[in-house]
């Protein structure tokens, strides 16, 4: 039996999901806070362009979210409670907290309807080729009936454990991005002030150890000085807003987590919110410059 399947929230990863759920035949119809988002998707696939989030889940057996905050999510939930059928399975792939992620259960199981937090990772790449890693929590029966929608937007799917699981796991990940999106514009910054081939060292370093996704596909933005928005730096910091209250609660501050949003609020303060967040090379490549290049020997010595 397919799975007439509605999406939610058509953002720079919502559209990529979308559109791999309609390659499957899964897609029935989509929704959009801003209408003409919704119009011009729903033109471009032959879907349902649905009036509101009610209608949408009134049609739907499986309703996907992808929206930018925790408020947002139980907006939406509410919204979809006046429609939703008994039985439907709703899977939220926003990045928000797990307290949100239980909440929002909690709302649905009233309603008779499955609640599964997927967060993705993978960026705009990995939503735009169907090979997202997707963390997901809520009930084990949940999670097998989604399959088909899951598999339909990544490679990696893992349940990880009941509601807020999935968040949880995000929030591992995006502490990881956190550090590794600050080494790799160190290095970089290093790389440049040495007066390195960067495109070459991008090529070579790319296949060794020190390698890692955002190596390979954002220390070009670097070399470019051009950041177009793949993960913006304002959504990466709202999800360390998160990781830092989370962490909280275990009495704990982590440095990662606190320095890089001290990184965020310069390049906010400074226009940069809306960029990708390897524009945090501005700050690191700032370093150097503040510090004046060395000489180099000329050639030959």
């Amino acid at each position: 039996m397919t799975l007439a399947t509605g999406f939610i929230g058509l953002g720079a990863m919502g559209r990529g999901m979308a559109r791999n759920l309609h390659r499957l035949g899964l897609l029935h119809g989509v929704w959009n806070r801003t209408a003409t988002r919704t119009q011009e998707l729903a033109r471009e696939l032959g879907v349902e362009a649905a009036s509101n989030p009610a209608a949408l889940a009134a049609t739907c057996d499986v309703l996907v979210l992808c929206v930018s905050a925790d408020g947002d999510v139980l907006d939406v939930v509410d919204a979809i409670l006046l429609g939703l059928r008994p039985g439907a399975i709703v899977i939220d792939c926003s990045t928000v907290s797990a307290d949100t992620a239980r909440k929002a259960a909690r709302r649905l199981a009233k309603a008779g309807a499955d609640f599964l937090d997927a967060p993705v990772s993978g960026g705009v790449e990995g939503a735009r080729d169907a090979t997202l890693a997707i963390m997901v929590g809520g009930s084990e029966s949940a999670f097998e009936r989604a399959q088909p929608v899951l598999r339909a937007m990544g490679r990696a799917v893992t349940h990880f454990g009941p509601s807020g699981a999935g968040q949880a796991a995000k929030a591992t990940n995006q502490i990881m991005c956190a550090g590794i999106i600050q080494a790799v514009a160190e290095a970089m910054a290093f790389a440049k002030a040495e007066g390195l081939p960067l495109d070459m060292l991008i090529d070579t370093l790319g296949k060794g150890a020190g390698s890692s996704w955002y190596f390979v596909h954002r220390a070009p933005n670097m070399v470019r000085n051009q950041y177009p928005a793949g993960f913006r730096v304002v959504l990466h910091e709202k999800d360390l807003r998160i990781c830092h209250d989370m962490a909280a609660r275990h009495g704990v501050q982590l440095p990662v987590i606190e320095t890089t949003l001290q990184y965020y609020r310069r390049l906010v303060e400074q226009g940069h919110g809306d960029e990708d967040i390897s524009t945090i090379f501005r700050l690191k490549d700032a370093l150097f410059a503040a510090e004046g290049a060395p000489e180099k020997d000329p050639p030959g010595r």
